[in-house]
């Protein structure tokens, strides 16, 4: 077992008063089979007079709080403990060697099952493509080869021929300026990951979380630890849903801590909010993710 202690900072300053503010927060980590979030707390200065926790429609934890007291100043610090499992014997290197083909008809074959992933297979808010994306992938997904590792292949094509480059891009950026610029972070190579994969008739869907921020002695650091990172998940049939990281170019493990998943971004931003001012506010986001004893 692996313990990790997170803290996420979100600060906002701004320059006139703040009248009224509302936020959705979705920041909590899930409890999965491979990972239990054992504790989770929300600081927010100014203290709201609630805050309301429920479940969407996604299954992750969300927060809802507004304030109606002027301030020029919000800060927002999500703490929690998770306890991760760490892999003893290992993943198998491919879980299922089902082809493309096959997993296209079984999508045909079986209507439930294709139902029941349809959100995650065609186009969302912020996930679209065209012949062009398609056509960036097209090496990648043969029909003889294993959906799994088509999957693996586009994530090192992304990974090889697109540069980390923070502060190129912001959340509204069109996936189609991502691939012709060839830079991005990772939550834009996981939208054309996306998009990609959905283009040849597969399901994917975004997922938002964390990673080790200080990575164990000899280990790289990973690209995307000092802030809320992005990967994907893929449905492979008979198989379930395998996670990738195309931004690091790796399959998740337990230094990955998943906070939530849906369609794209627009699904699961960390911090949502409605502001009455009329002035400009600065933004700074803190995350640390450390081993806890």
């Amino acid at each position: 077992m692996m313990k990790y202690k997170l803290v996420h900072k979100t600060e906002y300053k701004y320059l006139d008063t703040v009248t009224s503010y509302q936020s959705l927060l979705c920041l909590a980590p899930r409890t999965l089979s491979r990972q239990i979030c054992q504790e989770f707390k929300l600081e927010i200065t100014p203290a709201p007079a609630e805050i309301i926790e429920r479940v969407d429609f996604y299954g992750n934890t969300t927060h809802y709080f507004s304030l109606h007291t002027p301030h020029k100043q919000l800060s927002v610090v999500a703490t929690s403990l998770v306890e991760c499992i760490t892999d003893t014997v290992g993943t198998p290197l491919i879980p299922s060697d089902i082809s493309c083909a096959e997993a296209r008809k079984a999508f045909v074959q079986d209507r439930s099952l294709k139902i029941s992933l349809l959100e995650f297979m065609i186009p969302s808010p912020m996930v679209r493509w065209d012949e062009q994306i398609r056509n960036f992938a097209s090496d990648c997904f043969q029909d003889d080869k294993p959906l799994y590792d088509s999957v693996r292949g586009l994530c090192h094509k992304i990974f090889t021929e697109f540069d980390f480059v923070p502060d190129f891009t912001t959340i509204h950026t069109p996936i189609k300026d991502v691939l012709a610029a060839k830079k991005g972070v990772c939550q834009d190579f996981s939208h054309l990951a996306i998009a990609c994969i959905r283009s040849f008739g597969f399901a994917a869907k975004y997922v938002s979380g964390y990673l080790e921020t200080l990575p164990p002695p000899n280990r790289p650091k990973l690209q995307g630890s000092d802030a809320s990172h992005a990967w994907i998940s893929v449905f492979i049939p008979d198989y379930g849903w395998c996670d990738f990281d195309p931004t690091n170019d790796m399959v998740p493990r337990e230094r990955h801590i998943t906070t939530a998943w849906g369609r794209d971004y627009s699904d699961v931003p960390p911090l949502k909010g409605i502001i009455f001012s009329a002035g400009k506010q600065a933004l700074s986001v803190e995350v640390d993710v450390i081993p806890s004893e």
